[in-house]
């Protein structure tokens, strides 16, 4: 009888691929996680209990069949395990990355209920398809047949290429409009390199080049070229992501040296590519050798104190306004950021800031305790009488979110369905609007969230308009 390649959970203990030393990956922005080797990745994908009720796939945005590939991985199918990660995922390199996997897949793992520590899933989702382009399973994108429809596609972050992915792949032709000078949005310039290696998001964009797809990059769509887009195009679709930073409306808000995270974190992710950036080699978007207080508790701003603990800042704190079990950023994030020198202040909140001449040298802190739970269900912060203090700093960055331009005024479209919160009205499944033969995905039309879910509402949107453009030619040939 066979030896059981799998339920090794009780004999084989959870482990990560190596991580770098804090004082050594703290100087460069390489990816701080060691690749598995085949026989670790084979040794921890062999622990998956291959539940009957797989919450891992249940939980994943994208369903991904994750026991068969773990399962596939232990017994050295590996190919067969890439193929099945990418029928799935059009990014499954990207997603093992940088998906909140402590929340979704691995964070519902059966065996880390039972205490036994959940299987690695994201690293050995990276580990599949690294391996896979390694050695050269990763085949170009290549339709059975051309069609004749076209789709135009506004905004070329990870929403806009998974649709594009899918369309191309069955002949469509593709066109990507892009407001900067490389695709990617977000993940090429809003994370830094040593979560997600730059290298990783451009071949992913050069694939979808080779198999045709269009990039028009520079292009800020205003009215003019929104009316162009719908008229070259069978169907368009809005994926713009939301950019627009939340701001703070307080005392000395308007002093130099208060910056947007978005600001701060693509003018260093552009010197990673080698771009002249004036205002980081000024110094305004540079933390080297300044006191640095950034604000907020989400996945941004860790992105935004690592990145400034590696630029050489003289000490990186963090504010934010609950406690370490309530903010929304991955615990996992945070760990790093505290090996790394981070300082949490946590039931912190700025309630203005010092302004010295002109420019920032301190934010006025307020001190919190958690009151009652709020609409949300979460304990709201309350303000504590008197405790408040001064923060020095130099640098202030603002990682409070982002919200959506208002999109019907800058296309010139006041017919464009949008909600109370400014995001695209689209129908769940399919992304459709109440505008013909326009479509929307990702966080234009959640809100800010994960990449993840920006991947799932690109894949079903296209096959939405696949079923669509199907239908358009059934008629017209009856």
């Amino acid at each position: 009888m066979a030896k059981q390649p799998m339920l090794k959970f009780v004999q084989i203990d959870r482990d990560m691929p190596k991580k770098r030393p804090a004082e050594d990956r703290t100087r460069d922005f390489h990816e701080i996680y060691a690749e598995f080797a085949d026989a670790k990745a084979a040794e921890q994908a062999s622990r998956c209990s291959q539940c009957g009720v797989p919450y891992c796939q249940s939980h994943c945005p994208l369903h991904n069949n994750i026991p068969d590939w773990l399962r596939m991985t232990a017994t050295g199918r590996l190919e067969e395990a890439y193929l099945l990660a990418q029928a799935t995922n059009s990014f499954p390199e990207i997603c093992g990355r940088i998906c909140p996997q402590d929340r979704l897949c691995e964070g519902n793992c059966v065996i880390e209920q039972s205490g036994h520590g959940t299987v690695t899933i994201g690293a050995v989702e990276k580990y599949i398809t690294d391996t896979a382009w390694e050695r050269g399973w990763v085949r170009p994108l290549a339709p059975v047949r051309e069609r004749p429809e076209s789709v135009g596609i506004i905004g070329a972050g990870p929403g806009g290429l998974a649709a594009a992915d899918m369309l191309r792949r069955a002949g469509v032709q593709v066109t990507i409009y892009d407001r900067h000078d490389r695709a990617g949005g977000l993940l090429t310039y809003g994370i830094p390199g040593f979560k997600l290696k730059k290298d990783v998001v451009m071949r992913r964009v050069e694939q979808l080049e080779q198999a045709g797809v269009e990039f028009v990059l520079n292009c800020g769509v205003d009215a003019d070229i929104f009316a162009t887009i719908r008229g070259e195009h069978d169907a368009v679709i809005i994926a713009t992501g939301v950019y627009k930073s939340r701001d703070l409306s307080m005392p000395g808000s308007g002093a130099r040296g208060i910056v947007r995270a978005l600001d701060y974190l693509t003018a260093s992710n552009r010197k990673s590519f080698g771009d002249a950036v004036e205002a980081y080699d000024s110094g305004e978007l540079n933390a080297e050798g300044k006191r640095v207080v950034v604000i907020g508790g989400g996945d941004t701003a860790m992105d935004c104190v690592r990145t400034a603990i590696r630029q050489g800042a003289t000490s990186v704190k963090c504010l934010y306004r609950r406690d370490r079990a309530n903010m929304p950023g991955s615990q996992r994030e945070v760990q790093n950021a505290e090996e790394e020198g981070v300082i949490f202040e946590w039931l912190s909140a700025p309630k203005g800031f010092v302004d010295r001449d002109g420019r920032v040298s301190g934010v006025m802190v307020q001190k919190m305790r958690l009151g009652a739970p709020d609409a949300s269900g979460r304990q709201a912060p309350e303000v504590i009488e008197g405790a408040d203090y001064v923060e020095e700093a130099d640098l202030v960055i603002k990682a409070l979110g982002f919200e959506p331009e208002d999109l019907p005024a800058l296309f010139g479209q006041p017919d464009l369905p949008v909600t109370g919160w400014g995001t695209i009205k689209a129908e769940y499944g399919s992304g459709r609007t109440a505008m013909e033969g326009v479509y929307a995905v990702g966080d234009i039309v959640r809100g800010a969230s994960l990449v993840v879910w920006a991947i799932r509402d690109g894949r079903d949107c296209a096959r939405a308009i696949l079923e669509e453009f199907d239908r358009a030619a059934r008629i017209a040939a009856e």
